[in-house]
């Protein structure tokens, strides 16, 4: 396995691609160019949870895929955050930094296909909580002039062979809403914080908020889905895949959503390999790894 560390912007250290790519052996059966999956990393685009990257990557690289974790811009560069005592901040964080980040990533993999033995219309991208809105958010925007005119290439460069969305947050006027009407302090502080990160400020307007939830971009360019959520988040509200849903049903754009009883926000895996606390150990949220493998064979 190659395992790589690859800087991708030359002035920000912070932002990086880690590649885990399978050794390519004679000696299997079938060997031609596999399929790989991109990790965006949740954590509020305040940093990017290392209980959703390099445990993930294993997972999928198991299974047969060349894997890579992208470390994006975020608002602070650790995930331990003290809401009293606040690092500086990485103004590049702010949208839409992140989702250059992913498009550069795209463009990196693209450009190594060949060395890397990646099939380069089979780039798949996972994204957990916030990394799932960037990865939704690459999803809905692959085709906009903002990515053309910002690299110069062609927008297929950027079109995701198939998206797969962990309890993820894509819609901030919902959000918004159910913030204020649960009236959880913590929440409310969290999602204060959070705001600022990706839009530069934490006061904004319901047009403001609309214009990075990719629940209003959904069209019929929009590639296949599959979103897990479950029923009782208390950070991130279902209502969220739930409303993608319906506007991927509205689009005939195909999916799958699979919508667990019971589990806290940040589940991983839901195993030991990715737990920091016993909620995060959840047998049966954990299936949702199998379904997704099974569900993405139809599209490698």
């Amino acid at each position: 396995m190659l395992i790589k560390k690859i800087q991708l912007w030359e002035e920000n250290e912070q932002v990086s691609l880690f590649t885990y790519i399978l050794d390519n052996s004679m000696e299997f059966q079938v060997n031609k160019k596999r399929p790989c999956i991109i990790l965006c990393p949740g954590g509020g685009y305040l940093g990017t949870s290392d209980r959703e990257s390099e445990p993930v990557a294993m997972r999928f690289a198991a299974q047969g895929y060349n894997t890579f974790v992208l470390r994006y811009n975020t608002c602070f560069s650790k995930m331990e955050i003290d809401f009293n005592n606040l690092p500086e901040t990485n103004e590049k964080a702010v949208y839409p930094g992140p989702l250059f980040d992913l498009a550069k990533a795209m463009m990196i993999i693209k450009e190594n296909s060949d060395e890397w033995f990646v099939d380069s219309d089979k780039i798949n991208i996972c994204g957990f909580s916030a990394g799932a809105h960037l990865a939704a958010s690459m999803g809905v925007h692959w085709q906009d002039e903002l990515l053309k005119e910002r690299f110069g290439v062609s927008n297929e460069m950027f079109k995701p062979n198939v998206v797969i969305l962990g309890y993820p947050l894509l819609d901030y006027n919902l959000m918004k809403k159910e913030v204020e009407e649960i009236g959880n302090e913590w929440v409310r502080e969290f999602w204060k914080v959070s705001n600022k990160a990706i839009f530069g400020k934490s006061d904004l307007t319901e047009e403001e908020l609309a214009e990075l939830s990719p629940t209003n971009y959904v069209t019929s360019n929009t590639p296949p889905t599959f979103i897990w959520h479950t029923a009782d988040d208390g950070l991130v509200y279902v209502s969220n895949s739930l409303k993608f849903a319906a506007e991927l049903t509205k689009n005939k754009v195909p999916y799958e959503l699979h919508i667990f009883e019971s589990g806290v926000h940040g589940l991983s895996l839901c195993d030991e390999t990715t737990a920091s606390e016993s909620a995060h150990i959840n047998p049966h949220c954990g299936h949702w790894f199998d379904l997704a493998i099974e569900w993405l064979k139809q599209y490698q």
